[in-house]
């Protein structure tokens, strides 16, 4: 099965991460025209192929996701046919107690979680209704639906309401011929934070975790970018609302 998004627009948010980058190469390699946004310095960002437009944008900041995402319609003269959100993470916070955790630590973690859904989103929408189509794409966690490996409230409460947000936009955009899914990854220590939750587990912890997957493996950041471009494409035509665990049956 070959996928192929030729003569579509795909916009991504959070693109700096290795998920990101990841998803993004892999819309531009099937034939999409992708453009990322992220907050990051551009030059900080992973290296992607030729033909990807790059721009740095506060994503938690309304006014900045709307221009990017007029931006990206103008210069494609139709709609963004496809949405991934992927921002979010810890903000580099680390497991505490409840009584530890401040306003500020907590209404960053949600902000920058769940927040910068709803502005790519609610953004992208208007040009999805008119063109009658459109597919918006979540990136969640495993902790949308259980506890967090992190320890982090803030992140796993945000992860829920991503999974809630989904399902509610699923409803609301169907009778406009736009799908919304949300992609739930497994453990995948490819940044700062989950690098060092990997490492603090030990080798016993390490590999208990890995026994906890039935496939015996981490996952890549590529296995994610394939279930979004699976999700995204027509062979998922009827399916919305759904969230899909990408974390080798663990």
């Amino acid at each position: 099965m070959k996928l192929d998004f030729t003569g579509q627009t795909v916009a991504i948010g959070g693109a700096a991460s290795a998920i990101g980058s990841a998803i993004a190469s892999a819309f531009a390699e099937a034939g999409a025209r992708v453009f990322c946004a992220d907050r990051g310095a551009l030059p900080t960002w992973p290296s992607l192929p030729d033909g990807i437009e790059k721009a740095s944008v506060d994503l938690g900041e309304a006014g900045a996701v709307d221009a990017w995402i007029g931006d990206t319609e103008a210069a494609t003269g139709g709609p963004v046919h496809i949405l991934v959100n992927n921002a979010g993470g810890v903000a580099g916070r680390t497991s505490t107690s409840i009584e530890s955790v401040s306003d500020e630590d907590w209404h960053s973690i949600i902000h920058a979680n769940l927040t910068t859904c709803f502005h790519l989103s609610r953004a992208a929408v208007p040009g999805m209704k008119k063109a009658g189509r459109g597919v918006i794409v979540h990136i969640g966690s495993g902790a949308s639906e259980r506890a967090s490996l992190t320890g982090v409230q803030a992140y796993c409460a945000a992860k829920h309401a991503v999974l809630g947000l989904t399902r509610q936009l699923a409803h609301e955009l169907g009778p406009f011929g736009i799908r919304v899914n949300c992609i739930a990854p497994g453990f995948i220590p490819t940044n700062a934070a989950t690098r060092q939750q990997w490492a603090e587990l030990g080798d016993a912890g390490q590999q208990a975790l890995i026994r906890s997957i039935a496939l015996r493996r981490l996952g890549q950041p590529v296995d994610i970018a394939n279930a979004v471009l699976l999700v995204a494409s027509d062979y998922a035509s009827f399916i919305s609302g759904e969230i899909i665990g990408v974390n080798g049956g663990r």
